[in-house]
């Protein structure tokens, strides 16, 4: 059984002084609206309409909390393409979550979901830069792998982590797809991690790893192409 299938909907929070008071662990999902992240979440939680899927850039400005045990939560933020938002939402927006980000103690990490094919927009670097300064690790869903061939999805894989390391933090990254189910373990291992869930099953290969590039020494990440502290060298793929 998937280790999130016990998701539920929990609360909406549209100000900080409404965020549960007996959260222990909470994981959040950030990313660009349409880069899938909604339907990431709906995939880990093997759950068709958890999250709601909006088409509408900014349509969501409120905290949505799924709870998976007892004080311990998905927390899906509201999607950053904004583009067509008025500006008075784009305060609101900015005013409730670079302040969650930044403060939220029981907040253990970052999921960040960009679409492989359009990695690393200003938006996405704007918020990296928000979160890592609090040290807490992020870990980066590229998503939409479907879409690449394995040579692309390795493309991408090695032109975000060179990125990434430049800005500096504590992160990892993957590939992901909604559509195929791929990549889910191995986000599995990462998050169940951060929110001490024990995850039955060892994550397989890493998704979009061409094949010369499988056999790695033992010390080495197994989640795929991860880098830790911004390091850029190759012990950290």
């Amino acid at each position: 059984m998937p280790l999130f299938q016990k998701a539920a909907f929990s609360k909406t929070v549209a100000d900080l002084r409404d965020l549960p008071s007996d959260s222990l662990c909470e994981v959040a999902f950030a990313g660009r609206s349409n880069a899938g992240k909604s339907s990431a979440i709906n995939t880990l939680a093997n759950h068709t309409r958890l999250a709601f899927v909006s088409k509408t850039p900014g349509r969501t400005q409120h905290l949505n909390y799924f709870a998976l045990q007892p004080g311990k939560y998905f927390v899906d933020l509201p999607g950053y393409g904004f583009a067509k938002a008025p500006e008075e939402i784009r305060s609101q927006w900015e005013g409730l979550l670079a302040p969650y980000l930044r403060h939220r103690e029981a907040l253990c990490g970052l999921v960040l979901i960009m679409d492989s094919r359009h990695p690393l927009t200003e938006l996405d670097v704007q918020m990296f830069g928000w979160f890592a300064p609090t040290g807490k690790p992020i870990h980066v869903l590229l998503t939409k792998a479907d879409k690449l061939t394995r040579q692309q999805q390795a493309l991408a894989l090695r032109e975000v982590q060179a990125a990434l390391a430049e800005l500096g933090g504590n992160y990892t990254l993957q590939m992901f797809s909604s559509l195929q189910k791929s990549g889910v373990q191995e986000a599995e291992l990462v998050l169940g991690g951060w929110l001490d869930l024990p995850v039955k099953a060892e994550a397989p290969p890493p998704t979009g790893l061409p094949t010369e590039k499988k056999a790695r020494p033992k010390k080495r990440s197994a989640i795929g192409w991860s880098a830790r502290h911004g390091s850029s060298t190759d012990n950290s793929h």
